[in-house]
């Protein structure tokens, strides 16, 4: 049985670090310019290189997205940023456009080329077609079923690689071809900059028929016909495997490091679990349903797996997250019980908060003394991006993620 890859997002250098130490097999990053997140911090030139380097000295691999709808002023820009990568290096290069996919071939035929979601990848002629052109991966559109891909599986050839969305955002638009930003914003979601007015709340008038009104569910604040639920697959890991997908892709390149850690660490131990022993995996559901649902997350749906999602798959009272954890920091150094952190959100001296571990124990911990930059003491962190050293009652390693339980009820 073929080990699948865990494919993780990072919109930043420290969540980068934290998804190779979480557990990820391979991370998906985005540079400046060129990828369809425009709002993500994303990497500069040497950004992208310090975590490239960092992921192959741990042995994990790095995709960069090229995944624009190019434009005709967008192609020499193209020109030159792939020049800059084949210097870096990644691992592959994920593309939608046909004539960025040239001119990766042209200029950097040594770095895989996957072909994004964006291209719309729903039949295995479709796959064998980007295989003959020099594609060795294609990501296979959020619209299609287990069924579906297995028969896609079934026609490719066996060294043509399968990438498929397990978990993660859903968009309302077929495999993300949106323009609700384009009319509402003026801002293009195929060229990185949507403005998500899918997760908007709305009024619907029907304005020349009084009385006639959309069978639409609506509360007193309007109504969210939009707002799907976040896809999430951790049940169903064998029925992925037996698919014979390649590549567990998570979404969420404007997530958290707390997002990343927590959902790289679950799918890690759910397939390792798996691959071990299908009974061990069936006895740790709980822990991984459990564990995913300490990250912010909107209610989950399996999505087009198993047929057409009904009316369950929408929310359509709020589109507001559910958000177990508040995250503090991550571990950029440790001395014992002391740790130095870039502080994200306020905790205080007194507080109980969680130690999250890569290894899958979350540890208990007090928070016993604060020190800022000059070496004063603080009864709080009140302000974000503070650098901080912080004293724990418990001992804390490198990379460990600083977290705290919200009451949810």
């Amino acid at each position: 049985m073929k080990k699948p890859e865990i494919l993780v997002p990072a919109g930043s250098l420290e969540v980068l670090k934290t998804a190779v130490i979480f557990g990820a097999d391979a991370v998906y990053i985005g540079g400046e310019a060129f990828g369809l997140r425009a709002m993500a911090k994303n990497f500069t030139e040497s950004e992208m290189k310090e975590g490239i380097d960092f992921a192959h000295a741990h042995g994990v691999k790095v995709y960069v997205t090229a995944n624009i709808l190019a434009h005709n002023y967008d192609l020499e820009g193209v020109r030159d940023y792939f020049k800059e990568l084949k210097e870096i290096k990644p691992d592959g290069l994920i593309i939608a456009d046909p004539a960025v996919f040239a001119l990766a071939k042209e200029i950097c035929p040594e770095i895989d080329r996957h072909i994004s979601t964006q291209a719309n990848n729903t039949n295995y002629g479709t796959y064998k077609f980007w295989y003959d052109l020099g594609a060795s991966r294609v990501v296979s559109a959020r619209e299609l079923s287990i069924a579906e891909i297995k028969e896609i599986r079934a026609n490719i050839p066996d060294d043509m690689e399968i990438e498929t969305f397990v978990h993660g955002a859903m968009c309302i638009s077929y495999s993300g071809r949106c323009l609700l930003s384009n009319y509402f914003t003026g801002r293009d979601a195929n060229n990185g900059a949507c403005t998500h007015p899918c997760r908007w709340k709305y009024a619907v008038v029907e304005e020349t028929r009084p009385g006639e009104y959309m069978p639409v569910y609506e509360n007193e604040r309007g109504t969210y016909i939009f707002n799907s639920k976040d896809l999430c697959m951790i049940e169903h890991i064998p029925e992925l495997i037996d698919a014979g997908i390649d590549s567990f892709k998570i979404e969420g390149r404007m997530k958290t490091a707390l997002y990343v850690a927590t959902v790289a660490r679950t799918y890690r131990k759910a397939v390792d679990d798996y691959l071990e022993s299908p009974e061990k995996y069936k006895a740790n559901m709980e822990w991984y349903k459990t564990q995913i649902a300490s990250c912010t997350y909107r209610q989950f749906t399996t999505g087009f797996f198993f047929g057409k999602p009904g009316e369950d798959a929408q929310i359509y009272d709020n589109n507001t997250y559910i958000k177990s954890y508040t995250y503090l920091g991550w571990a950029e150094e440790c001395d014992g019980n002391t740790v130095t952190i870039e502080q994200k959100n306020k905790f205080s001296v007194g507080e109980t908060i969680e130690i999250m571990k890569p290894d899958g124990r979350n540890v208990s911990a007090q928070v016993l003394r604060i020190v800022n930059e000059e070496g004063e003491e603080q009864e709080s962190a009140p302000h974000p991006k503070q650098r901080l050293q912080v004293t724990l009652s418990e001992s804390c390693d490198m990379y460990d993620i600083l977290r705290r339980a919200e009451d949810t009820k």
